[in-house]
């Protein structure tokens, strides 16, 4: 088990991916139905890497609108 802070750190160092902030994970953890199942120990939140690691691997990374290179994004049709 490893705290969600933690989780970003080991994911980076073990190269499942090029770099991943502790608020993305926590924000994933929140919102992606498919994250694995997220522990309370104490304040902190914890995860099985066991169980993360295949999700981050298989994960589609979609970047945002680079508003500063681009201008503003097309409107939606």
């Amino acid at each position: 088990m490893l705290s969600l802070r933690a989780l970003a750190d080991r994911l980076v160092a073990d190269g499942v991916v090029e770099n991943i902030s502790h608020q993305r994970v926590s924000q994933l953890a929140r919102e992606d139905p498919a994250f694995p199942p997220v522990v309370q120990i104490g304040r902190s939140k914890a995860v099985d890497y066991r169980a993360a690691r295949p999700y981050f691997a298989a994960r589609v990374k979609r970047p945002g609108w680079r508003t500063d290179l681009k201008g503003r994004p097309p409107a939606a049709e």
